[in-house]
């Protein structure tokens, strides 16, 4: 979920209406300059009185260069450049080692990932689902209190047998 310009105490109720018990703070930066209270340090204290856990995973973060080691039609789905860099950084290690906490977190937890910008289809949030939902894991996008979508493998997703997924260019001609 993606907490946008909501007060805190807004934000806070959605995740107990959703049962959140811990945020997984996926940006790669936990500080917001619009909004101090998401600022990882301020957050912790506060989800902390209403019994929420906080973890931060930098290895989760977006906005990420673009790799030169990853061919460019490997993930050539994607149009937008930062997340055709981002989908290059997740076939990589670091990546799978946060997504592993990310996993073994969920396990002992009801976790939100969670990121500033509050639709999922455009932000690297988007891509993370995709490898949760390559791990078997159910995700659903939290929208509102009255809006939470269970999330769908991207089009062009192709899970490969370690699970890594890669976005190569739809074919759309009829030919």
């Amino acid at each position: 979920m993606g907490h946008s310009t909501l007060a805190l105490s807004d934000f806070i109720a959605l995740l107990r209406h959703y049962g959140v018990t811990l945020i997984a703070d996926v940006r790669a930066f936990p500080y917001s300059r619009r909004n101090r209270d998401y600022d990882g340090t301020s957050l912790q204290p506060e989800l902390a009185t209403q019994g929420i856990g906080y973890s931060h995973f930098p290895e989760l973060g977006g906005r990420r260069p673009r790799l030169k080691t990853v061919p460019a039609e490997t993930n050539a789905f994607w149009r937008v450049q930062s997340f055709h860099n981002y989908a290059d950084y997740a076939l990589g290690q670091d990546f799978h080692r946060g997504l592993v906490r990310l996993i073994e977190a969920g396990q002992q937890a009801t976790v939100a990932i969670m990121c500033a910008e509050v639709l999922w289809w455009r932000c690297h949030r988007r891509i993370v689902t995709d490898y949760l939902l390559a791990h078997g894991v159910t995700v659903f996008h939290i929208l509102s209190m009255t809006d939470a979508v269970p999330a769908h493998l991207t089009e062009s997703a192709i899970i490969d047998s370690s699970r890594h997924i890669t976005y190569p260019q739809i074919n759309t001609s009829r030919d």
